[in-house]
Parts: structure tokens; C-alpha cells; sequence
């Protein structure tokens, strides 16, 4: 018997794999967060699938999302990065993900891990909706936009509050899994 999905995913192999295997899935470990914060926010303007297709290149790129190296990135780096045809060649999105990776390591300083800073927000631990159909799901919230604002006020880049709600969603923070949906009750 074939397990019930959710609806966003059906009919692509990279995103039902992405789905089954990772997105809802609570992230607690900080080189994982940061990942799926630049691969968020490579997002703003793009559809997840375009990014989800590029994340190998993006891995090879960024020394596999290596943020002490990624925030010393010069402009000679960020010049080779920009004649990259594997990734989004946006200026403004290239110098983000330098500018966000010393963000990154700042709020590690001030908090011990970007972990513990982020899932403060939700009190260590996720936040069950009750999404019957996919579409039902909200693009932003209350939290997100608290979020977004207080990442915009430490320095960070293309984190908008809709970016940061689908982060909370790919790393767990929220769960949006359809109610049927056989992941909803795994993650």
C-alpha cells in the first residue's frame, strides 16, 4: 500500500526523496542549520526545486557549507563563486552567504551555537500544526517575522520572514507535514 504524501511533493523523484527523508526532520547540529540557511535563502525569488538541484554544486562550491572558511571568502573567492554555473550567480546573494557565515559565527560566540539561538524561539522544540492540505500551510508567521527581523538586525541577508519560515520548516522547528501525510507523526 502506497504511503500518503504531502501534496508539494508528488511527481518529482528530488523532492519526494527530499521530503521522505529530510524536510520536518528537527536540525540541531549548527553545520546543518547552515546549510539550510544559505540554501534558504539562495531560495528568495526561486522555486526549493531549483535550489534542491543545485545543492550538490553549492556543497562543492562552499567547501561543503564550511562557515569558517565561507567568512573569510575574498573578493578573488567571490569572483570564481560568480562563473560558477553550478549555483545561483547573483551578486548580491554571493556576497550574502559571506556576510551571513560571519553573522553565523557571531551569534555562536554570543549564544555557544546557532542551535541554541534559533531553537530558543520555539523552545527547544518543534511546533505541531495541523495542515490538512499542503496549501493550507501559512508562507510566514508571527515567529518568523520576529525571527527575520532580529537575523536582519544582527547583519544577515535575505533572511525575510518567508525565507525563515521555510527554514524552520526544512529544519524542523515547525512541523507542516500533512495531517495523513506518514511523515507528520515520524518527525
Amino acid at each position: 500500500m502506497k504511503q500518503h504524501k504531502c501534496g508539494w511533493c508528488l511527481g518529482n523523484d528530488l523532492y519526494e526523496t527530499y521530503h521522505d527523508t529530510e524536510w520536518g526532520v528537527p536540525v540541531y547540529d549548527d553545520a546543518t542549520l547552515f546549510e539550510f540557511l544559505i540554501l534558504e535563502t539562495m531560495q528568495a525569488g526561486l522555486s526549493w526545486i531549483t535550489i534542491l538541484k543545485k545543492r550538490d554544486n553549492y556543497h562543492d562550491a562552499l567547501d561543503q557549507f564550511d562557515y569558517h572558511k565561507i567568512a573569510l571568502y575574498d573578493e578573488v573567492k567571490q569572483q570564481e563563486l560568480l562563473q560558477n554555473a553550478g549555483i545561483i550567480r547573483n551578486k548580491l546573494k554571493v556576497k550574502s552567504i559571506v556576510s551571513n557565515a560571519q553573522c553565523f559565527l557571531k551569534i555562536q560566540e554570543e549564544y555557544g551555537s546557532f542551535s541554541k539561538y534559533v531553537w530558543s524561539y520555539v523552545d527547544g522544540k518543534p511546533i505541531k500544526n495541523k495542515v490538512a492540505d499542503y496549501k493550507e500551510a501559512p508562507a510566514n508567521t508571527p515567529l518568523s517575522d520576529q525571527i527575520s527581523k532580529d537575523l536582519k538586525k544582527k547583519g544577515f541577508k535575505f533572511v525575510g520572514s518567508t525565507i525563515v519560515y521555510a527554514f524552520m520548516q526544512a529544519t524542523g522547528m515547525v512541523n507542516d507535514h500533512e495531517l495523513n501525510c506518514y511523515r507528520y507523526d515520524e518527525v
